[in-house]
């Protein structure tokens, strides 16, 4: 590769850079957003934009004597690059499938099947190479744009940047065989314990001696009432949200398990998802969010607008999604 193609290539990457800013941000927020509306259980999303030194390297790695990536701005797609940590393996698929109903897949890789069908333990996660679409909202600044998601086992996680610190500080991807055999063995036992957790995940059910009528509604009630009005009609939500959807019941007046039951009414449920078209059936926190803003409007703007992880954005999507809501009343 000539000095010329980097130059280039650093000239790009600077420029682009400059003129996105907060595109970590932003990334992170929108797959947050997504996969808490859908439901799925996640530990954490983290978002990066690589590094120039590391972009740099990348495209001047050669297999043999050709190129791995002979026009880098167009061949490296992980410029931006976001992890999704998920407590067991069960969400993957979910996780899997939000993201491609949101994005369009340039490549999809499932790096555990890879290491199975190679007859060994490893490095366990799935890799999507998506494309923001034009049909995009929050991203529209970014339509077009290519990036990496690698979505893992919070214990997948842990062993693949433990190992990754030790190849990075010997230097080499050559590792002495006893360490290598360490971490062979270490991947083993984490594919047993994430298939432990799945069968946990499986058998967890609510505690069916309560009576939820005698039940105050607080962060730490909510799921088990809802998982009784509910069933498993829709997904439970990240166990943080439900502090949130406290805040969101109270300031609406909604203090009791039969307001709340009313709330969940059959009807009204049908209302907002024809209304809201949802992609996926959405999380316990979403469903009663858009039920409160069926119910009151603009006042549950005014008393929830504010509030939340994103409250400067939160106005305009809900207004946006109550002019959903009339429009399909009319």
């Amino acid at each position: 590769m000539t000095d010329n193609t980097i130059s280039l290539l650093g000239t790009r990457y600077h420029e682009w850079v400059r003129a996105h800013p907060g595109a970590a941000e932003d990334f992170e927020g929108e797959i947050e957003d997504l996969l808490s509306d859908a439901g799925v259980t996640f530990d954490r999303v983290s978002a990066r934009v690589k590094s120039w030194p590391s972009l740099k390297a990348k495209a001047r790695r050669r297999t043999g004597k050709e190129l791995d990536y002979p026009n880098p701005w167009e061949d490296i797609h992980d410029l931006i690059g976001v992890r999704v940590n998920v407590f067991h393996s069960t969400e993957i698929p979910l996780a899997l499938e939000v993201l491609s109903e949101a994005f369009t897949v340039i490549r999809s890789v499932d790096k555990a099947a890879e290491t199975r069908v190679a007859g060994g333990f490893g490095y366990g996660s799935h890799h999507l190479v998506l494309e923001v679409p034009e049909s995009s909202t929050d991203l529209a600044h970014y339509v077009g744009q290519h990036f990496e998601v690698q979505v893992r086992t919070v214990l997948q996680h842990a062993w693949a940047e433990f190992e990754h610190d030790i190849r990075y500080k010997q230097g080499t991807d050559e590792l002495d065989p006893q360490v290598d055999r360490a971490f062979t063995l270490a991947a083993g036992l984490i594919e047993l314990a994430d298939q432990q957790f799945d069968q946990i995940a499986a058998l967890r059910a609510p505690d069916k001696g309560t009576n939820p009528i005698d039940v105050e509604l607080s962060a730490e009630t909510l799921p088990g009432i809802l998982a009784m009005l509910l069933a498993n009609r829709f997904p439970r939500s990240r166990s943080e949200h439900y502090r949130w959807l406290e805040e969101l019941l109270t300031n609406n007046g909604v203090t009791t398990v039969s307001e709340l039951a009313s709330l969940l009414s059959v009807k009204d449920i049908e209302t907002v998802s024809e209304a809201m078209r949802y992609r996926f059936p959405p999380g316990q926190v979403r469903l009663i969010d858009d039920l409160l803003l069926l119910r009151f409007g603009d006042q549950h703007i005014e008393r929830t607008g504010t509030t939340g992880n994103r409250a400067d954005q939160r106005p305009r999507r809900l207004r946006a999604r109550l002019k959903s809501i009339r429009s399909r009343g009319q």
